[in-house]
Order: structure tokens, then sequence, then C-alpha cells
């Protein structure tokens, strides 16, 4: 074999193992992507023009998230804002619509404690993105639903709906699904049946406060 055709071999090798570095390393990348954005993957993969500019978008929102002082909450600053939700979510019975309101604002207070920037909406989303991509979903919903009750144009069931979602991400800024005090209800079913349904009645404020036990 000529010197001409080992130099062609070599180079030939050397693109083969090139490719196939290539593909390994965006293998990597995409199943690292999809562990850490969930749902948010597939929503980016969707609103992109490609799989790669979905995957770019992610991996820049990762760069982004790193350069924020993202910090727990300790203990007391935990309790307090417990004890705040469990506050609104009492006012739910009586005034829905200013009770979703009072959430939204509560959670945007409890990101801007974590250190999570909170001027734009769609940047909130973004940023959360990284490190709660599972109940992302929950925050736009009920943002959704809180931006048309100030308009008045959200229903009781809606705006019912809208404490669900908007308890989902505020139980996971307050402790990250770990130590969080727990001052409101066990589960998804029992704070959206008991106590919700707009109306003003003894027995239901008894019902919301038998649930937070």
């Amino acid at each position: 074999m000529t010197a001409v055709a080992w130099v062609a071999v070599v180079i030939v090798a050397v693109l083969v193992i090139l490719a196939v570095g290539y593909l390994v390393s965006a293998r990597n990348r995409r199943r690292h992507l999809q562990d850490r954005f969930g749902p948010e993957y597939e929503r980016a993969v969707r609103e992109s023009d490609s799989r790669k500019e979905a995957e770019q978008e992610l991996l820049a929102r990762e760069e982004r998230h790193a350069t924020l002082d993202i910090r727990p909450l300790d203990p007391q600053t935990r309790e307090q804002y417990a004890r705040k939700w469990a506050e609104v979510q009492e006012r739910f019975v009586d005034a829905p619509g200013f009770a979703v309101t009072e959430a939204d604002a509560l959670v945007t207070a409890v990101m801007a404690e974590r250190g999570y920037p909170t001027d734009e909406f769609e940047q909130r989303l973004s940023d959360l993105s990284v490190a709660h991509a599972t109940t992302l979903d929950h925050y736009r919903k009920a943002h959704d639903v809180s931006s048309r009750a100030a308009r008045q144009e959200a229903t009781t069931e809606e705006l019912r709906q809208a404490m669900v979602h908007y308890r989902a991400l505020f139980q996971e800024l307050l402790g990250d699904g770990a130590d969080a005090p727990r001052h409101d209800h066990t589960d998804d079913a029992t704070y959206a049946t008991d106590g919700y349904d707009g109306t003003s009645t003894n027995g239901h404020h008894a019902d919301v406060r038998k649930a937070q036990r």
C-alpha cells in the first residue's frame, strides 16, 4: 500500500472516530437534557424549529441558572411562608379571586427569596425550568387563571384549580420537595374539594381548617 493510500486510510479512520464521538456526545447531551428538563424538553422541541435549536436553548438556560445565586430558605423563613400560604388558603372560601391573586404574589415572593429574578414571567419560566421542570406547567396554568381573575373572567372552578397549581410549585420552592413544613392539605384530591367551592359557610371553614391539620 502506498504512502498516499495509508494517509487516506488514517484520515478516514480519524473521521469515523470523530463522527462516532460526536454521535455519542449528542446522545449523552440529549439524555442529560431529557432527564434534567423532563416535560419541558419536549415542549422546547415542539416550540423550536429543530431539536438541535431546542437543545441549545435548554443548555443556555442551564448556563444562566448556574450564574444565579439560588439558595435554600432557612427554617424560620419557610415557616413564615407556610403560615402565609395557610392564610391565603383560608381566604379562598370567601374571596376566591383575591386569594388566587395573593397566591400568585406569594409564589413570586418565595422565588425572589430563593434568588430567582422575577421581572418577566417568561424569564421566570425559563429560570425555574432548570430545577423545577416537573411543576412548571402548574405555574403556567395558575398564572393564566390569575391573569383572567384580575379581569374577573375566571370561574370559581378555574380559581380552585389555580390554587392547586400554585400550591404544587409553592411547596417545591419552599423546601425543594424535601423538608418543608406542611401547613396545608396532604394531597391534591383533598385540597381540590374540601372548602374550595367558593362558598362561605362555617362548615366549609371548618373543612379547610380540618384538612390543614
